[in-house]
């Protein structure tokens, strides 16, 4: 009896050493680094932000051409 009662023990044993070391502490792990990078990424959005709130436009927009749709149009008659 002693021998079911200390092989039954070793197996929870075993089961929650898997259960820490397989499931929990990689979970733990990719959580923190997640988090650390949803930060990174959070502070370089800022950043970008920031400095597109700071850009002053030097450049000059394009001319506007003048033409009429008309004279762009041309009719075309789909050959079958």
């Amino acid at each position: 009896m002693k021998f079911l009662e200390l092989a039954f023990e070793l197996f929870i044993i075993y089961i929650v050493y898997k259960l820490v070391f397989e499931f929990i502490i990689p979970i733990y792990n990719t959580t923190k680094v997640m988090k650390s990078k949803m930060t990174e990424m959070h502070e370089r959005m800022q950043q970008q932000q920031n400095a597109g709130d700071n850009f002053t436009s030097t450049t000059t927009p394009p001319p506007q051409v003048n033409k009429s749709f008309n004279e762009d149009y041309i009719d075309y008659e789909e050959v079958k």
